[in-house]
């Protein structure tokens, strides 16, 4: 009986620390924006894919620097910090998600988190994943490498995501738009 008990606490402790994914807020003015841990499938759900899903169709990767990235984007973590409110992640998340999937980079090793826009909640998400990450812009593309971070993009690619992102998983030196170093 002990452990049957120890078993539900412990259950009901992860349970109840495990952060919502795909959080949706709607404030008073109507207006509607995913926080925290998102995937895929909350940017394929409405409203969201209303911009989502014809961005992503109808932009056109460079196949030619995806073909490059898939020797070494294996090696990577990413993070995606974005804002489902926000025109420069409305613009950049679906191409990033194309450019990704064209490179075969596995899909379980990205994290994406939606931030807040609310006044006091400005660029925060609830579980506080952006806490220490100095996220100034979004979206914030980062690349982790053995749990450190090698690089960033920040809100819009220097040359194009794509350019960017190989020159990164190049180790060749990349500084990005609104340097946080």
């Amino acid at each position: 009986m002990k452990t049957y008990f120890l078993f539900v606490l412990l259950l009901s402790l992860t349970l109840g620390n495990s952060q919502k994914i795909n959080q949706e807020i709607k404030t008073e003015k109507g207006l509607q924006f995913l926080v925290g841990p998102i995937n895929l499938e909350g940017l394929q759900s409405e409203p969201y894919k209303a911009w989502f899903t014809p961005s992503y169709n109808n932009y056109e990767v460079d196949k030619s620097l995806t073909k490059m990235m898939k020797k070494s984007i294996g090696d990577f973590n990413i993070k995606l910090f974005l804002g489902t409110w926000c025109g420069d992640s409305k613009r950049e998340t679906p191409r990033i998600i194309k450019i990704l999937k064209e490179a075969k980079f596995p899909l379980k090793n990205l994290e994406i988190i939606a931030l807040d826009r609310r006044k006091g909640f400005y660029k925060k998400s609830p579980g506080r994943e952006e806490k220490g990450l100095n996220i100034i812009k979004v979206p914030t593309l980062i690349f982790l490498k053995n749990g450190k971070e090698a690089n960033r993009i920040v809100e819009s690619p220097i040359a194009s995501l794509e350019e960017d992102i190989l020159a990164i998983l190049s180790g060749e030196t990349y500084v990005p738009n609104y340097s946080s170093k």
